[in-house]
């Protein structure tokens, strides 16, 4: 069981995995910190001086944090499109590796083909000159 947790660690896609993991965590709270301390401040003075953090409902005992969850919700919004840029980035470089590598492939394909097609000339030439 220890040589088997052992391979799983190893495996590249893991330790990949976790370096996603503590990037996000940070990047999370650069995030938090935009949304808390920037936008949310400027949206809140836009709407006539709302400090959304205070936001609440009060139900009997409890109270409901909506002001929170609208930040939290604000702090997924951005997270998700840069997560969706960042994804469609490395979409784009991996189609332009695509293209290169078939542009390379045709080049060879034409190369090969235009070889052949020397060596039968060649071959044609020398059997009319015999």
């Amino acid at each position: 069981m220890i040589k088997e947790f052992k391979e799983f660690i190893s495996r590249g896609n893991v330790v990949d995995l976790a370096v996603g993991v503590i990037i996000g965590g940070a990047f999370s709270t650069i995030v938090s910190s935009l949304v808390d301390d920037i936008l949310m401040p400027i949206i809140g003075m836009i709407l006539g001086g709302i400090n959304f953090s205070n936001l609440s409902i009060q139900l009997g005992d409890a109270r409901i944090m909506y002001g929170a969850f609208i930040q939290n919700v604000i702090d997924f919004l951005i997270v998700a499109f840069c997560v969706f840029l960042f994804v469609k980035f490395i979409n784009e470089l991996s189609k332009i590796g695509h293209r290169h590598k078939k542009e390379e492939e045709h080049e060879e394909v034409v190369e090969t083909e235009l070889s052949l097609l020397k060596e039968i000339r060649d071959e044609l030439k020398s059997k009319k000159n015999k």
